[in-house]
C-alpha cells in the first residue's frame, strides 16, 4: 500500500532507522520496477501544466467541464494522497488526480499500490469538478516516471530542520511554499531591475570574475591560482574599476548584476558570496544617483507588493518618494546627545566625542575612520526608515570624489532602510593623480596590517589618465533587497545555496 505518513528527517538515532527501513522498502519496489520496463522513462508528454489547467478550468462549473470534455496529461510529484485521491505537484502549482483502482486493470491497480509520497508520475485523463468543487483530473492512464528513495518530510511538521532546509534546499523547495514563493518573487526583482535600466538607456555588461588585482572595494579577497599562468589570482570582490574602464571607453550607461566574492564570516546578513547590482552613469552626480534609487525602490515595491509599504519582520516601512537625506555628521548630531557641529573640528574633538560615547579606538586612526566608526556603532542602527547619508569621510572612500566644499568628505552615500545598508554610490573620482595618491595610502594601510585595504591598480590610473567623463556609479546589494521585500530574516533564506559550516557525517 502507499505510504499515507512519513517521518521527518531530522538528526535523531530513531528518525535515521526509520527513514533506513523506509529506502530500503523503496529499493526493493526500484528492483522490482527494473525487472519489468525502462525504471526512468523519458518518452510521456505533457500536455498543460497545473496553472494552465487552473486558467482554463478553474471558473468552469461542473456542468461546463462535463460538457467541454477536456482532456490532459499532467506531471508531477506527488504529495498528498487520502483513498482515490492524490495531489501532485509541478513547477506552477499542484493539481488533484481521482485515481479509482476499479477501472483500471490489474496490473495499473498494482501499479498505483506502489506508488509513493515523492514519485513523480505521469497521467491521462479528463477534466471534472468534485462534489465540493474541487479541480481534479479523472484518471484513464498513469506511469510512474521517477521512484523517489527518500521519504518527503512529515506533511504537517514540515522541513522544520532550519539548517536542513539550507543543506537540502531541494526538499526544502519540495514542501515549502514560502521558500518557493521567495525564489520566485527574488526571480521577478532581477528581472524588473533589468528592465528599469533598459529602458533608460543603459546596458548590461559582464565583467571578469577573477582578476589579477582585487579592486572595487575595501574588502578581503578569496585567492586562487591559474595553473596554466602559474599565477595567483582573486576572486572579485567588486566589478567597479571594470565597469569605469568601460565608461572610459565610451559606454556612457552600463549595468550588471553581478556575484561578488568576499572572504568574510557568515552571519544573517553576510554571505562570502553574494549578488549586488552596479551601475555607472556619466556626467551624473550622486544627487542623481539618489533620485534613481528613490525611484527604483518605490517602483520593485510597487511592482512586487502592489504597495509602497514593506513588513519586514514586524516593522513598516514606507518606501515612497522622498527619502530622509542627512550628512554622516548631521546624523551623529541627530542621533547622540554628546555630540555637535564642534565635535567634528579636529582629531583631538572627535577622539573626545568617541571616548564620550565609549567608542574604542586606536590612537592610530585618522579622524575620517573614528567619525565613520562613531557613525556605525551609534546611528547606522537606528535609521529604520529609508534614510540616505551623504559626505562620507574621505579615508574611508578611495574610489570616490573629494567635495568640493569641505574636502574632508566625499559626494558618497549609503542609503539605509531597517538599521540596515542597501545600497552605496558616489559621484567617482575621475582625477588620475588624486586617485594615485589614495591608492598609495591604500598600501600602506595595507602594509600596516589592514587585511581589507585596497591594492595599487596601476592599469585603472592608466585608464583614468585617458578621461573618465563625471560619473556617478551605485552598488545594490541585491540580497538583503529581496530580505526586504519578501520578510526574510536571514540572508540564507533568499540564497538558494548559501554558504554552511561543514556538516560532519556520522554513522
Amino acid at each position: 500500500m502507499p505510504e499515507r505518513s512519513q517521518t521527518n528527517i531530522i538528526n535523531s538515532s530513531a528518525g535515521l532507522s526509520e527513514e533506513n527501513k523506509l529506502v530500503a522498502l523503496r529499493r526493493e519496489k526500484l528492483k522490482a520496477i527494473r525487472g519489468k520496463r525502462p525504471a526512468f522513462p523519458n518518452d510521456f508528454e505533457r500536455l498543460h501544466t497545473s496553472i494552465e489547467l487552473i486558467n482554463v478550468c478553474g471558473q468552469k462549473s461542473a456542468e461546463e467541464l462535463k460538457e467541454m470534455a477536456q482532456q490532459t496529461a499532467v506531471a508531477g510529484r506527488i504529495v498528498r494522497m487520502r483513498g482515490p485521491f492524490m495531489v501532485i505537484q509541478d513547477g506552477y502549482g499542484q493539481m488533484q488526480l481521482y485515481m479509482n483502482n476499479k477501472l483500471f486493470n490489474d496490473e495499473l491497480t498494482a501499479e498505483l499500490k506502489a506508488l509513493d509520497l515523492g514519485d513523480i508520475i505521469g497521467a491521462e485523463g479528463e477534466m471534472f469538478k468534485t462534489g465540493k468543487g474541487e479541480l481534479t483530473v479523472r484518471i484513464a492512464r498513469f506511469r510512474l516516471l521517477t521512484k523517489s528513495l527518500r521519504p518527503l518530510p512529515d506533511k504537517h511538521k514540515g522541513l522544520s530542520d532550519t539548517a536542513m532546509r539550507y543543506r537540502q534546499r531541494y526538499v526544502d523547495l519540495i514542501v515549502n511554499e514560502q521558500s518557493r514563493r521567495i525564489f520566485q518573487v527574488r526571480s521577478n526583482i532581477l528581472r524588473y531591475i533589468r528592465s528599469f535600466f533598459d529602458a533608460r538607456g543603459f546596458m548590461e555588461v559582464e565583467t571578469p570574475m577573477m582578476q589579477l588585482i582585487p579592486g572595487g572595494a575595501t574588502a578581503r579577497p578569496f585567492i586562487t591560482h591559474h595553473n596554466a599562468l602559474n599565477q595567483d589570482m582573486f576572486l572579485r570582490v567588486a566589478p567597479e574599476l571594470f565597469l569605469k574602464r568601460l565608461t572610459v571607453g565610451g559606454f556612457e550607461r552600463v549595468y550588471e548584476l553581478n556575484r561578488n566574492f568576499r572572504n568574510e564570516g557568515l552571519s544573517t546578513r553576510h554571505n562570502p558570496e553574494f549578488t549586488m547590482l552596479e551601475f555607472y552613469w556619466a556626467y551624473a552626480t550622486y544627487h542623481k544617483l539618489m533620485d534613481l534609487t528613490e525611484e527604483l525602490m518605490h517602483s520593485i515595491a510597487i511592482e512586487v507588493l502592489g504597495t509602497s509599504t514593506v513588513s519586514y519582520q514586524g516593522a513598516s516601512y514606507d518606501l515612497a518618494i522622498p527619502f530622509r537625506r542627512l550628512s554622516m555628521r548631521e546624523a551623529i548630531v541627530d542621533c547622540c546627545k554628546a555630540a555637535t557641529a564642534e565635535s567634528f573640528a579636529t582629531l583631538e574633538s572627535v577622539q573626545t566625542l568617541a571616548a564620550q560615547l565609549s567608542i574604542h579606538h586606536e590612537k592610530s586612526w585618522s579622524k575620517g575612520k573614528l567619525i565613520m566608526e562613531i557613525f556605525e556603532q551609534q546611528v547606522e542602527a537606528t535609521l529604520n526608515q529609508p534614510t540616505f547619508i551623504y559626505e562620507h569621510p574621505i579615508e574611508v572612500s578611495p574610489l570616490a570624489r573629494r567635495n568640493e566644499q569641505n574636502p574632508e568628505v566625499t559626494d558618497r552615500f549609503e542609503l539605509y532602510i531597517g538599521g540596515r545598508e542597501l545600497a552605496n554610490g558616489f559621484s567617482e573620482l575621475n582625477d588620475p593623480e588624486d586617485q594615485a595618491a589614495r591608492f598609495a595610502a591604500q598600501v600602506q594601510q595595507k602594509e600596516a596590517g589592514d587585511k581589507e585595504a585596497m591594492h595599487y591598480d596601476h592599469d585603472y590610473v592608466t585608464a583614468l589618465e585617458y578621461g573618465l567623463p563625471p560619473t556617478a556609479g551605485e552598488g545594490i546589494g541585491i540580497d538583503r533587497l529581496v530580505m526586504l521585500i519578501t520578510d526574510a530574516p536571514s540572508i540564507k533564506d533568499v540564497l538558494l545555496f548559501p554558504h554552511l559550516r561543514p556538516q560532519h557525517e556520522t554513522g
